[in-house]
C-alpha cells in the first residue's frame, strides 16, 4: 500500500462539507503524510468520546488543542481541571521552531492565541462559586448519590414529599438532616399521621450516608445561590466561546463529592436545555478529566443513572469526552456511546498491560494500514489514534495521527494571573456571596421552639387548675390552742401547781 493510496484513502474518510475542527495530520509507519488531515464535523461533536492514554503521552495538550478549537468555532466548552494543568489557556503560547517544525510537517499554519476563560470552583479556591441546593437532585438522585436501599430511598421521598406539602425550603445537607430528626422525634407524630411511621434505623443509615458526604466538602457545595446553566454557554464579543475550567486540585482525594457534583450539572443541563435536533453544531462540550474518579466508587445504580443522561444528553447539543489512561476504565455501556476516539499511547511493562493493550486494540476499528496493538506502544508524545463519526455518522477509518500543538500557553497560569481573570469576571462577583436564607433547618427549630413553649404554658395552666381544686387548710390558729399556748394561761398554770404543792 503507498502512501498515495493511504493518504486518498484518509482524506476520503475524513473529508467533511461542513464546518469542522482539524486535530491534526495523518501518520504512516511514524512518518506525517503531506496534506493528510483529521478532521472532525461540528456535527458529530455532541457524540461523545474518550480520550486516552499512558501519563505523559499528551492527553492534556489534546484536550487543549480541542478546547480551543471549539472556543474559535464559538463552541463554550466546560473542563475539569483535576491536576491544574489548563489554566494556561487564558493566556497565548509562544512561537518555537520544535512547533513550527511539526506544523510544517502536517501543513497547518501555526499561531499563537488567548482564549476567554472563567476559573471556577467547587471549595474555597478563589473564583466562580459552584453551588446547588438540595431540593434541585430531587429524591430520586439524590438517594442514588447516597447510595441507599429501597427503604431508605422511601424515606428520602417522604422528606421531600413533606417539604413540597409544607412550603419549606430544602437547601442545604444542615436543613436534611434536621428534618430526619425531626421526623422521628418532634414531629414523629405528624409525619405518622400524614405518610406513616418512619423507622429510626433507617434515618440513622441515611444520617451517616449525608456525613460521609459532608467529610469530603459536599457542605460547601449544597446550598445557594444555585449555579445557572446558561452562564455556562457565554459568548465572547469576538464570538470565542467561553472556555469554563472547574479547578479540583483540591478534590483528587473526594470523589463522592467529584461524582455527586458531576450528576447533579448532568441532570440539570439535561434538564434545562432544550432538544436541538439535529442543528449542525453542540451547544456546550464538557471534558471530564481523571473519569475513574467518577466511575470507581459509583454504585450499579449511580453507574446506570450516568450512561442514561449519556445516551439522551446528545439530543440537546451537549457532548461529553471522558479523559482517562486506559479505556476499561470506562464502563462499556457508556464507552459504547462514544463516537470520537483518541487513544494515545499505552505501555507495556507487565503482562497484564499487554493484555489491556490486545483489549484496547479490539475497541478499534480494523485497518489495513496498522498493527493496531503494536502501533499503541510505539506512538510518541502528541501523537494518537483516532476514529470518529463522519458527517452521515459512519465511523471513520482508524488513523494514527500528530496532534497540532495549542496556540494557548501549554503552562499553567501565575497566581497574579488568575487573580487579574477573577478580579474582572462578573460570575465571581454574581456568586462569591452565600445566601443563607430561611429554610428547614431555621423553619423546623422555631416550630420545636413554639411547640415547647405551647406544652409549657399548658403544663403550668394544668397545674394551677390542680392546685385550685384541692381543699385549701386554713393558715388561722385555733382559738382554743390559742388560749391554751399563751404566755399568761402558761404562767397562771405554774402558780397554782405551785400552792398546790406548798400545802
Amino acid at each position: 500500500m503507498t502512501a498515495t493510496q493511504f493518504s486518498d484513502s484518509i482524506n476520503a474518510g475524513y473529508d467533511c462539507k461542513g464546518e469542522h475542527i482539524i486535530l491534526g495530520g495523518a501518520l504512516l509507519n511514524g512518518e506525517a503524510v503531506p496534506d493528510t488531515l483529521i478532521k472532525i464535523p461540528l456535527k458529530t461533536i455532541n457524540r461523545h468520546g474518550l480520550i486516552a492514554g499512558a501519563t505523559g503521552t499528551g492527553k492534556t495538550k489534546t484536550i487543549q488543542v480541542l478546547s480551543e478549537q471549539l472556543s474559535q468555532n464559538g463552541i463554550p466548552v466546560l473542563m475539569m481541571d483535576i491536576k491544574g494543568d489548563f489554566s494556561g489557556i487564558a493566556m497565548p503560547g509562544e512561537v518555537k521552531p520544535f512547533i513550527t517544525e511539526r506544523h510544517e510537517k502536517m501543513g497547518i499554519p501555526y499561531e499563537t492565541k488567548a482564549f476567554p476563560v472563567e476559573l471556577l470552583t467547587l471549595s474555597e479556591q478563589n473564583g466562580v462559586r459552584l453551588r446547588a441546593t438540595v431540593s434541585e437532585f430531587g429524591p430520586v438522585l439524590f438517594s442514588r448519590i447516597l447510595d441507599l436501599n429501597d427503604t431508605q430511598s422511601g424515606v428520602v421521598s417522604v422528606i421531600f414529599k413533606y417539604c413540597d406539602d409544607h412550603q419549606i425550603p430544602l437547601l442545604d445537607l444542615k436543613d436534611f438532616k434536621k428534618l430526619l430528626q425531626y421526623a422521628t422525634e418532634e414531629g414523629k407524630a405528624e409525619f405518622e399521621k400524614e405518610y406513616g411511621r418512619i423507622s429510626t434505623s433507617s434515618t440513622g443509615s441515611i444520617l451517616r450516608k449525608i456525613i460521609e458526604l459532608e467529610q469530603q466538602g459536599a457542605d460547601v457545595f449544597f446550598g445557594e445561590l444555585s449555579f445557572e446553566i446558561d452562564d455556562l454557554m457565554r459568548i465572547d464579543s469576538n464570538g470565542n466561546g467561553y472556555i469554563n475550567i472547574i479547578r479540583l486540585t483540591d478534590i483528587q482525594d473526594k470523589p463522592k463529592l467529584f461524582s455527586t457534583f458531576m450528576l447533579c450539572l448532568l441532570a440539570e443541563i439535561y434538564g434545562q436545555m432544550p432538544e436541538q435536533g439535529d442543528s449542525g453544531r453542540p451547544e456546550l462540550v464538557i471534558f471530564i478529566d481523571e473519569a475513574h474518579l467518577i466511575f470507581d466508587q459509583a454504585s450499579k445504580a449511580l453507574l446506570d443513572q450516568i450512561e442514561s443522561i449519556v445516551k439522551l444528553i446528545r439530543s440537546k447539543g451537549i457532548g461529553i469526552y471522558f479523559i482517562t489512561q486506559n479505556p476499561t476504565d470506562v464502563p462499556n455501556g457508556v464507552l459504547a456511546q462514544l463516537g470520537l476516539k483518541i487513544q494515545h499511547a499505552l505501555r507495556a511493562f507487565t503482562a497484564n498491560d499487554r493484555k489491556a493493550i490486545k483489549m484496547t486494540a479490539e475497541n478499534y476499528p480494523i485497518s489495513e494500514y496498522y498493527k493496531t496493538d503494536e502501533v499503541l506502544t510505539q506512538l510518541g508524545i502528541g501523537e494518537a489514534f483516532v476514529t470518529a463519526l463522519n458527517e452521515k455518522g459512519i465511523p471513520t477509518p482508524l488513523a494514527a495521527c500528530m496532534l497540532r500543538a495549542p496556540m494557548s500557553r501549554m503552562d499553567v497560569l501565575t497566581q497574579n494571573e488568575i487573580d487579574t481573570i477573577n478580579n474582572n469576571s462578573k460570575l465571581v462577583k454574581k456568586y462569591q456571596e452565600t445566601i443563607d436564607r430561611e429554610s428547614a433547618y431555621e423553619i423546623l427549630n422555631k416550630k420545636i421552639e413554639t411547640a415547647q413553649e405551647v406544652a409549657a404554658q399548658e403544663q403550668q395552666r394544668k397545674a394551677e387548675e390542680k392546685e385550685a381544686q384541692s381543699p385549701r387548710k386554713s393558715s388561722a390558729m385555733n382559738p382554743i390552742v390559742k388560749v391554751l399556748t399563751s404566755a399568761t394561761f402558761i404562767r397562771g398554770a405554774f402558780g397554782i401547781l405551785s400552792k398546790m404543792f406548798k400545802k
